[in-house]
């Protein structure tokens, strides 16, 4: 009896050894990195809804996973096999079965980053859209009439300028000109947040008045210091009536008109447009581009200055005035003189 015991003892260890040496394989496996593809790198699209079984065949089709059987003991092991999700994954390197599971797990698909810089309107985004070979240039713009998508806070809108947010965004290959234009109003819509809104309100702006603003400051100066004060310029000219007398609002106005030829001419300024703030008072009637936060910020959070005017110094900078006899003795001295140097 105590040798039939002491056999049994055996096999159950001998059993448990093979089995802790066979897990230690499989894991070994998993782990090991792999790739079946010639070239600098490897893309795979899987389609929605495509299932388990069809996924691994292409991935290993793909050169991205050794054999089916690998793929599935991956699966089996991480617990992954109804996270994996749709979309086109791109490989670099040799991946091991584990890393390739987690990573379709979490969707890590590939994409490509389009970066839009403040104060650009419609039109010029959709330049760089299709500059950088993301897409048509007429569906972005297509797409960014869609004034619905920012209809609740301002229900004047025609269009989408001022509203799609400069960054930097992440685009999946594939993704239509109306997807990137929803991710950027929806990160307007994360920086133009309640307490920008709340602010807006109690000054008795609205968001279209505060936007415009906004995007007059960010054509006007590139200075993170001087964005609060020409807002201030702006505002102190609205509260006594005085005219905005931008140049940015020409060159929009003359854009719009197909006239722009990278200068404004005195003719220029008596042009008969809404847009042109020498002949019409107040903010124009909507914005001109697409402001930052530092711009939306400064045009709700002016600086507490005098200042009615501003000019260039020919540097990226700006010197301000309170009276007009100053700003004409500074528009002399760095606009006059300057050229005539």
């Amino acid at each position: 009896m105590r040798t039939a015991v002491k056999m049994l003892g055996g096999a159950a260890l001998v059993a448990c050894l093979g089995a802790g040496a066979a897990a230690v394989i499989v894991s070994q496996r998993l782990d090991e990195p792999y790739q079946g593809f010639a070239g600098a790198e490897q893309f795979v699209e899987i389609p929605s809804g495509t299932g388990t079984t069809a996924i691994g065949r292409r991935l290993i089709d793909a050169g991205i996973i050794r054999d089916e059987m690998t793929f599935r003991i991956a699966l089996w092991w991480t617990g992954q096999s109804r996270a994996l999700q749709a979309g086109e994954y791109r490989f670099d390197r040799p991946v091991s079965p584990r890393d390739v599971v987690a990573r379709l797990a979490r969707g890590d698909v590939y994409a490509r980053r389009i970066t839009f810089p403040e104060g650009l309107t419609i039109e010029e985004m959709a330049a760089l859209y299709e500059s950088r070979e993301f897409g048509d240039g007429a569906d972005f713009v297509q797409a960014a009439r869609n004034a619905s998508l920012v209809r609740d806070i301002d229900p004047a809108a025609t269009d989408l300028e001022g509203y799609l947010f400069p960054e930097t965004y992440p685009v999946p290959r594939g993704t239509p000109a109306a997807g990137l234009v929803r991710a950027m109003v929806d990160r307007f819509r994360a920086t133009y947040d309640e307490t920008l809104q709340g602010l807006a309100a109690e000054q008795g702006f609205t968001t279209r008045q505060v936007v415009t603003l906004a995007s007059l400051v960010e054509k006007e100066t590139g200075q993170a210091a001087e964005r609060p004060i020409v807002a201030a310029v702006y505002r102190n000219r609205l509260r006594i009536g005085m005219g905005m007398q931008a140049d940015p609002t020409v060159v929009y106005a003359l854009r719009k008109a197909g006239r722009y030829t990278g200068n404004i001419r005195r003719p220029d300024l008596q042009m008969d447009s809404p847009y042109n703030t020498y002949r019409h008072a107040g903010l124009p009637p909507g914005p001109i581009a697409a402001p930052g936060k530092a711009s939306l910020e400064a045009a709700v959070m002016p600086a507490s200055v005098p200042y009615l005017y501003f000019v260039s110094r020919n540097d990226g900078s700006h010197v301000f005035a309170e009276t007009l006899d100053e700003h004409n003795r500074n528009v002399r001295q760095y606009q006059i003189l300057y050229f005539r140097r």
